[in-house]
């Protein structure tokens, strides 16, 4: 039986990158500024939901990736390769 899970066990591959690339923005971004970022993308997500994304507990759907790429102007490359 297929499990969708990470090697690791986690829901996503995105979590760690996502903290990594939030900590590191001038000035440091908090879990709950880039759930209003991604609000303003048309995403209903709350700073819990994107502490679970982070931890990995929640899966990420392809139309977050694509408003978190824009938030972090990176590609989406950039955010699922490690």
């Amino acid at each position: 039986m297929f499990k969708n899970k990470s090697i690791d066990g986690k829901n996503n591959i995105c979590g760690k990158k996502i903290s990594e690339l939030r900590k590191n923005t001038k000035p440091k971004m908090s879990q709950r500024a880039l759930a209003e970022k991604l609000q303003l993308h048309g995403i209903d997500v709350d700073k819990n939901a994107v502490q679970r994304i982070e931890s990995g507990q929640r899966f990420v759907t392809d139309i977050e990736i694509i408003a978190l790429c824009k938030i972090f102007n990176i590609s989406s490359d950039d955010l699922l390769c490690k």
